[in-house]
């Protein structure tokens, strides 16, 4: 899914949650210019095709942000069939980090903004085959380190002179502390935990209360958006967050016993400080010292590289291309990415989505200058 460019226009055109803000309409001169121009934007950036090809091989992603946005709803019924006009959008922002430099990340990156669905369908597929992995790996290397103590407590030598071409994978391995690690997973369930990323698209709990409501779980922005954790909603779409309430309190297994949630999974998405996936795709011929083969690019890179919107230009993202045919539209898509970004960053909408307004005047909090998308917005 890609991030559609009338997403982030209507974002920035979003002013109902102000209530200090001029009454504007959709059908302004403004708006329909707006639209027009993002109807007939394309992304230019590609990883293959004809197009320049990008090579993100050198390349890291982290996590920076998450930020619900509510705006008006643009569906043509006018929003008729919902109780509010509003609807909450949900984003991450991410960089792609020179393999070198992912700690501080200051020069020669990319800067992208892409839903939150998209975010966590790629990074928790490529986290959950990453601990497949690490699991099958430990249990083999566990098994061999088991054999081969029981052969040395029996005084038997190991008669099997050909080499095992998988032992570079335990040459690492901390088979005591991963098997322990391991274990917990599979058996996360019997330990009285459910697993977080299961809850990462809205779902309706098997919960009902003496007045007849429901209630729904799904992922949600934290701690000013540097966590993403699994909140109680009261609508079908996750939209309206209810604060009052704990998410610990309706998990239940079949049995009726109660669970608590385990971010073992979850929290590999937006790791702070440190970057949560290379973009090169390691196979063992690699590990085997096999350097000729040509180095691709990880899915989960290509996957959230082609979704996001960009913004490179400003931060020296050595990769960016520049000498494409129609330049001139994808550098006013870019600064429309890069208005954006800087809006969700700088603090103006709080964890629900609202625009944050300081003092009863239509000055916005976070402590930085109101960029012109937040202008058009008030």
């Amino acid at each position: 899914m890609k991030l559609s460019l009338a997403l982030l226009a209507s974002a920035l055109g979003y002013a109902a949650a102000n209530p200090f803000a001029p009454k504007v309409s959709r059908n302004t001169a403004k708006n329909r210019m707006n639209s027009k121009l993002m109807r007939g934007a394309t992304a230019i950036r590609k990883l293959e095709g004809e197009e320049q090809e990008v090579d993100l091989t050198g390349y890291s992603i982290k996590f920076e942000k998450c930020q619900f946005v509510k705006q008006y709803d643009a569906e043509e019924d006018g929003g008729e069939e919902n109780d509010s006009i509003l609807t909450t959008k949900r984003f991450v922002i991410f960089r792609l980090c020179p393999d070198s430099s992912c700690g501080s990340c200051n020069y020669n990156y990319g800067e992208y903004i892409v839903d939150m669905e998209t975010y966590l369908e790629a990074t928790l597929g490529y986290k959950q085959e990453v601990q497949e992995q690490y699991c099958d790996t430990c249990n083999e290397c566990y098994e061999q380190a088991a054999e081969q103590a029981e052969q040395e407590a029996n005084g038997e030598q190991n008669d099997d002179e050909e080499e095992d071409e998988d032992a570079w994978k335990c040459q690492n391995m901390d088979t005591s502390s991963c098997y322990a690690e391991c274990q917990n997973i599979e058996n996360m369930e019997e330990n009285g935990y459910m697993d977080a990323a299961e809850f990462t698209e809205c779902q309706q709990l098997d919960y009902e209360d003496n007045y007849g409501n429901v209630y729904y779980a799904g992922p949600m922005c934290a701690s000013s958006g540097s966590r993403i954790k699994i909140g109680i909603f009261t609508d079908e779409e996750c939209s309206n967050y209810d604060e009052s309430k704990d998410i610990e309190n309706y998990m239940k297994n079949d049995d009726g016993y109660s669970m608590k949630l385990s971010y073992h999974l979850l929290k590999q998405t937006f790791s702070e400080g440190e970057c949560i996936a290379s973009c090169l795709q390691e196979d063992e011929e690699q590990n085997n010292g096999d350097d000729e083969k040509e180095a691709e690019v990880n899915e989960v890179c290509e996957e959230l590289y082609e979704a996001a919107g960009k913004c490179e230009s400003s931060h020296g993202f050595e990769e960016g291309i520049v000498d494409y045919e129609n330049y001139d539209n994808q550098v006013r898509n870019e600064e429309l990415v890069c208005d954006f970004i800087s809006s969700l960053k700088a603090g103006h909408y709080d964890q629900t989505g609202e625009i944050v307004v300081s003092g009863g005047r239509t000055t916005l909090g976070g402590g930085a200058a109101t960029t012109g998308g937040q202008k058009f917005a008030l």
